[in-house]
């Protein structure tokens, strides 16, 4: 193995990282995990309380997701789904169709939740082009995150990800989002949701003649800053596409697989899409795999006909395998066990009130976004300059604990199978991070 310093400087002259300035200071370089915790090259322990990315499930060097993956090693690694099958993509999918929404009949595999979100607007547009030609146009909302493909980019809408490029994107209208705390509408609370919901349902009755499909991150929008949709805003949104006979998309990217206490987050509503994606903890954070999934109804309209799109790596084998135990896990020891740990984590949360610059408190299930004001009394930000997040997360590194910020808003989202001590450990450390923070900033 390479020295330390060779691997520092090999990374700062080779490797581009993502969402990182560049020529930022070197990363901090991981060697090995065990369980919830990553070590780095020195061998300090750091609890991964952001699931590597929001997709680790069951913690790191899990044996019954290794021993899955060595087992497939021993039969084959790939092979191409262009014409061919393998035994783990079928008895992968059929387990999708089994657990998702009962609409859900078909599964489409790729490689990532972006290349699900662009397959599902690729299939809607395709789908309606048989029929209803005009109907060429999408809805998502504002703040949105899918991806960073093309076509997520255009139904995207965060200006600092995605403004550059917008020459290059199609148009895509735009419903407010259900942000109660900062209410898009300049409503209170008590109106926000049911305003923004209306507000939505006006433009699809509006456009419906020309609109393909709503995508939407059910009950919670993960990169504008963990935004919990009210109780009834999916169901009411369902609603509305059947009612105006326009398609809608989830992107479950982040929130299924029992982030947020339920398999899936459209299970909260009982709301079944035209299309599902999914990726992150499909294979518990091991491999690249994702799935679009989508219902009879659509797929009949393709038979006989080809939907022109593919990757190299559909339906790999060793994903599909690690996928299917990742799956025993989540229903047999992870799911039965995440009341209890959605409860412990809340109880961290609220104390998180004592903190005069913690605004507001997001969560759901084993998810929270903790949102730094500098003025709680009128919900005044912090100067972006001031970097307030991200000086929080490094404070909370320097105590063993890995965060990562949307701007002044820290995301929590540890692995699903973490133990008590540890979520104790992330709360303790959250909390005494934001008090340092602010005692030096003087907020």
């Amino acid at each position: 193995m390479a020295t330390r310093n060779e691997l520092e400087r090999w990374d700062r002259d080779h490797l581009w990282h993502p969402f990182t300035p560049a020529g930022a200071a070197a990363p901090l370089v991981i060697a090995r995990g065990d369980g919830v915790y990553l070590y780095d090259l020195d061998g300090n322990a750091y609890i991964d309380a952001t699931a590597s990315m929001w997709c680790n499930v069951h913690g790191h060097r899990v044996p019954e997701l290794d021993d899955a993956i060595r087992d497939q090693l021993d039969r084959v690694a790939h092979s191409t789904l262009l014409g061919l099958s393998n035994v783990p993509a079928i008895e992968l999918a059929r387990r999708l169709v089994e657990v998702t929404p009962v609409e859900l009949t078909r599964v489409f595999y790729s490689d990532d939740g972006a290349t699900a979100v662009e397959i599902a607007l690729k299939m809607a547009f395709q789908y309606w082009s048989y029929s209803r030609p005009t109907k060429t146009k999408f809805l998502a909302l504002h703040g949105a995150y899918h991806g960073d493909t093309l076509g997520d980019v255009s139904v995207g809408d965060i200006g600092r990800f995605h403004s550059l490029f917008a020459p290059l994107l199609f148009e895509t209208y735009r419903a407010p989002s259900p942000y109660c705390y900062r209410c898009p509408l300049g409503l209170e609370r008590r109106s926000c949701a049911t305003d923004c919901v209306g507000e939505l349902e006006r433009l699809v009755a509006t456009h419906a003649d020309g609109l393909a499909a709503v995508v939407i991150e059910p009950a919670v929008q993960g990169a504008a800053g963990m935004i919990t949709q009210p109780p009834g805003y999916l169901r009411r949104v369902r609603e509305v596409t059947q009612k105006h006979d326009v398609l809608l998309i989830l992107d479950e990217v982040a929130v299924g697989f029992g982030r947020t206490g339920a398999m899936f987050a459209c299970e909260h509503e009982h709301v079944s899409p035209d299309f599902l994606c999914l990726a992150k903890g499909l294979t518990g954070g091991y491999l690249p795999l994702a799935a679009t999934l989508t219902t009879e109804a659509v797929f009949a309209a393709f038979v006989g006909k080809t939907f022109f799109h593919g990757h190299t790596y559909t339906g790999n084998p060793l994903g599909c395998a690690v996928s299917l135990a990742s799956l025993d896990l989540l229903q047999r020891r992870v799911m039965p066990e995440l009341p209890a740990k959605i409860a412990r984590l809340n109880v961290h949360l609220d104390r998180l009130a004592e903190l005069g610059n913690v605004g507001e408190v997001r969560r759901m299930g084993l998810l929270a976004g903790v949102e730094l004001v500098r003025d709680r009394a009128i919900k005044e930000p912090f100067p972006a300059e001031w970097v307030v997040g991200r000086r929080v997360c490094d404070e909370a590194r320097r105590r063993g604990v890995l965060l990562r910020p949307l701007r002044d808003t820290i995301v929590v989202m540890p692995p699903l199978a973490i133990d008590a001590a540890s979520l104790d450990r992330i709360g303790e450390v959250l909390f005494d991070s934001i008090a340092a923070v602010m005692k030096e900033l003087g907020a």
